[in-house]
């Protein structure tokens, strides 16, 4: 089904890089999500009118409120989807992370009002009533909610929407809700003894968890997170398939939504070559870095040594006693300043961002030891950063 409908509502639905194709997927899917769940709410208002079912009539209520996170995604899509202007020179793309954000709260409130009712009804047990009629309901609602989850989840990973993977986990946490509804019942028909309490009390924390889940997934974008390994090695191998790019460093990525990013780098090119050449290799960088990537990339050019044997050999030494420090700092941007008495050796560091200032100094000093030990000329200027990119754990 889900196939089906993408087919068959959503141009060039392959081609997810599209701010438009995105915005499709979002519109189709807080439409089926808002269709869904307004179905349920009439048939179960129907059904407990019918029944003077009191619990039927206030599940089908919890679907209208479903149906209101639809509306917010859908809103929050559209926003999302409005082009750059003289205020928002980047678009508005985080709209849709704060839809995501809004959703996650409704899960949070929906958690904390079944955490209270489950309170109650522990205190205050009520009776059960067994109907097939509500079973049935129920199932149903179970299978059309499972299903609306997974459309959700399927959508939300094939376009990395946070707003459908809220949705997503909304529906989940509708479905455990309603199947512990079930058991309660079940359990109560057979045994005679109220579950219905406990049950809800643990739906409650599942639920409130799965809303900070999701407000903690959608903050981190928005405060501004590091880049992933893998779109930063995507970046990196990108600018240096250049000839005459000879590596790259210091590279800095800012999310204004999916499919909206701008990024920085620098790019290390030949000091031998012409300055005017290597800048048209840049200006050719940024250009299809924009057309291929979709990304607003800004490259700062970093003339390095290739022919002085002297700067090499230094470069060398320096990078293999770093190596035998320490695993997990690199360095870039060396200079050397050669004279009489003694040879500055100018370079930045990029240690890991939980080194405490100690282990920064003890590493500083012991690079610049063990430098020393190689040629007592040596004296070492560094500069010690942190990288952007997300660390693997040690």
């Amino acid at each position: 089904m889900t196939n089906f409908l993408v087919r068959h509502f959503i141009k060039d639905y392959e081609e997810v890089e599209k701010v438009s194709v995105r915005t499709a997927y979002g519109i189709m899917a807080s439409i089926v999500g808002i269709l869904c769940n307004v179905l349920l709410f009439g048939v179960k208002l129907t059904v407990g009118m019918i029944l003077h079912s009191i619990s039927v009539m206030a599940d089908g209520f919890n679907n209208l409120s479903d149906a209101g996170s639809s509306v917010i995604s859908f809103i929050g899509v559209k926003m999302a989807s409005k082009p750059a202007d003289e205020d928002h020179p980047f678009g508005h793309g985080r709209m849709e992370y704060i839809a995501a954000l809004i959703v996650s709260f409704l899960v949070l409130q929906v958690g904390f009002s079944f955490f209270k009712d489950a309170i109650v009804k522990i205190r205050e047990p009520q009776n059960l009533k067994f109907s097939i009629i509500s079973i049935g309901i129920l199932l149903l609602s179970i299978g059309v909610k499972l299903w609306l989850g997974l459309f959700n989840r399927k959508l939300g990973e094939k376009i990395n929407s946070q707003v459908m993977m809220a949705v997503f986990a909304d529906s989940v946490g509708d479905v455990i809700a309603t199947a512990a509804t079930i058991l309660s019942i079940a359990v109560f028909g057979m045994t005679g003894i109220n579950i219905d309490g406990f049950v809800g009390l643990g739906v409650a924390v599942v639920v409130m968890w799965a809303g900070i889940g999701i407000a903690k997934d959608t903050l981190e974008p928005l405060l501004g997170e590091a880049t992933s390994a893998e779109d930063y090695e995507k970046l990196k191998n990108f600018v240096e398939q250049y000839d005459g790019v000879v590596g790259t460093h210091d590279m800095i990525v800012h999310n204004y939504g999916p499919g909206r990013s701008m990024a920085s780098i620098h790019a290390e090119v030949p000091n031998n070559v012409d300055i005017e050449t290597s800048h048209e290799v840049i200006d050719r960088i940024e250009r299809e870095a924009k057309n291929q990537l979709g990304i607003f990339l800004v490259v700062h050019m970093d003339p390095i040594e290739m022919s002085d044997e002297q700067v090499l050999k230094i470069r060398q030494q320096a990078e293999e006693v770093l190596k035998q420090l320490d695993l997990h700092a690199s360095l870039h941007d060396l200079r050397v300043v050669d004279g009489k008495d003694q040879i500055n050796i100018i370079f930045d560091m990029i240690v890991p961002r939980d080194y405490t200032r100690e282990q920064k100094r003890e590493l500083n000093l012991k690079m610049n030891q063990r430098m020393k030990e190689i040629d007592a000329r040596y004296a070492l200027v560094i500069t010690i950063e942190h990288s952007y990119i997300a660390e693997e754990e040690k």
